[in-house]
């Protein structure tokens, strides 16, 4: 009788592949996937609130790009969109830190003044056949309320006009894209200063999908290489905080009153960022001339010393004078940028208030 034999212990290899086998056997399992954020609320278009003004600035919130003048253009539509809940004055000045000032204030002002001629374009639209004056102070009276709207920093504000103005000395520009180089210039200074930049997303909306990522994109390469990645540049904001210190330090002004002329000095700045006129000025000299005019608008006590900024008398009061005759002609403009009370303190004409 043939007894059977007992099951001999397989190999470590027999084991092996029987576990692959059972292994292929198995169903499928279905792997868990992650949840996907969704945005509660889809991205609302911005409704049009346009704020009153003679000329200049506050009124023209039309895109350059837009069509015939009767017609209602999606880019026409997105420029005065952009100004949806916009707030009228400007963003509140933070307390002066005179230490740092002591510290790095006269070195840091240096380095900057040295290099302001390196960052100051000249002339900006002599090469554009498409570009003129005019459609560039539409595309900045558009951009100012953008810049407020997602409540960016003057220094932001200073850094795409820089940006914009470099980038037309060296390429002509189309008519049709002028409105994209001002939000990717936007968008290129919002990245050296701000801590949340504006999203690609919520630019390519304020400009109604006439432009899509991918072209927003291949612009700000190509402004990059244009401009050799050389975006430091000295802007009126550096100088207006610095010439504000320094009046503080020497005992010029008390804080409370220099700050008043700083906020109201940033506001005529934001008019001559719009005008075409005020680009043969460095920033510095703009700076200390808004100042100027400030101090004469509120009536502080002192004038503002012009050798303070290095510049000759006659460039300062050749800039003055300009400025003056601005703020004459936007002075309603003028005042929705500032906050009401440095309204009720500059000693304009009643109309104007």
């Amino acid at each position: 009788m043939v007894t059977p034999c007992p099951s001999s212990p397989l190999s470590p290899a027999a084991r092996l592949g029987r576990r692959d086998d059972e292994q292929n056997l198995r169903a499928p399992v279905k792997k868990s996937r992650r949840p996907r954020l969704r945005r509660k609320q889809p991205l609302q278009p911005l409704q049009p609130c346009q704020l009153p003004g003679d000329s200049g600035v506050c009124d023209l919130f039309e895109s350059p790009s837009s069509g015939s003048e009767g017609a209602d253009s999606p880019a026409a539509s997105a420029a005065r969109a952009c100004c949806s809940r916009l707030p009228g004055p400007a963003q509140p000045l933070v307390q002066l830190d005179l230490q740092t000032f002591r510290d790095y204030g006269q070195s840091c002002y240096a380095f900057r003044r040295a290099r302001e001629s390196q960052f100051h374009p000249r002339e900006s639209l002599a090469r554009q056949p498409q570009v003129t004056a005019e459609s560039r102070c539409k595309l900045l009276s558009w951009l100012i309320p953008v810049h407020r709207q997602f409540g960016l920093s003057f220094e932001s504000l200073c850094l795409t006009v820089n940006t914009l103005d470099r980038f037309l000395t060296t390429t002509p520009v189309a008519a049709d894209c002028f409105q994209l180089l001002g939000v990717t210039s936007l968008l290129i200074a919002c990245k050296q200063v701000e801590v949340h930049p504006p999203r690609v997303k919520q630019l390519l909306a304020l400009c109604c999908g006439a432009f899509s990522r991918q072209q927003l994109c291949n612009l700000e390469c190509i402004v990059l290489h244009k401009l050799h990645f050389s975006l430091g540049a000295p802007t009126i904001s550096f100088f207006l905080e610095h010439f504000t210190h320094a009046r503080v330090e020497a005992g010029q002004l008390r804080v409370s009153e220099a700050l008043d002329s700083q906020t109201l000095a940033r506001g005529v700045a934001e008019l001559s960022l719009a005008d075409y006129a005020f680009t043969s000025y460095p920033p510095s000299l703009l700076a200390i001339c808004c100042l100027a005019l400030a101090d004469k608008l509120l009536q502080l006590p002192g004038s503002m010393d012009s050798r303070l900024s290095g510049h000759p008398e006659e460039a300062f009061e050749d800039c003055l004078g300009k400025l003056q005759l601005l703020v004459a002609i936007n002075g309603t403009s003028l005042t929705h940028m500032l906050p009401l009370q440095i309204c009720q303190k500059c000693h304009l004409s009643p109309s104007l208030k």
